[in-house]
């Protein structure tokens, strides 16, 4: 399954996206942010794509919508929103559903990365 995160504000919240990318068994991993998560490190490879977080919602989500276009093999995706704040999650789910792809939400736990 693919993995998409957002890397956006947050305290602590980068760190649950890497441990998911750590933890998780995944066959493309997308993360989108700004300028400044450009500066995102992990373990495993990934595509990084940058987006204008400072839109409003509409145009987050048709940006997300644009620059995820072609990215996604499968029919459904592992999403985190760990990190960022309810527009920009409202705009990257609205994209992917819209898109369409299934999502189901990844969390990294005691127990490990669980599907919620």
């Amino acid at each position: 399954m693919e993995f998409i995160a957002l890397l956006s504000s947050g305290k602590g919240t980068w760190a649950q996206v890497s441990g998911l990318i750590k933890y998780g068994e995944w066959e493309k991993i997308i993360l989108l942010g700004d300028e400044f998560a450009k500066q995102f490190t992990a373990e495993k490879p990934f595509e990084f794509i940058k987006v204008d977080l400072g839109k409003k919602l509409k145009d987050l989500r048709d940006e997300f919508s644009q620059k995820l276009k072609g990215k996604i093999d499968g029919t459904e995706v592992a999403l985190s929103i760990a990190s960022g704040d309810g527009k920009e999650h409202m705009a990257l789910i609205s994209a992917l559903i819209n898109s369409p792809v299934g999502v189901r939400f990844a969390a990294l736990t005691k127990d490990g990365v669980v599907d919620l």
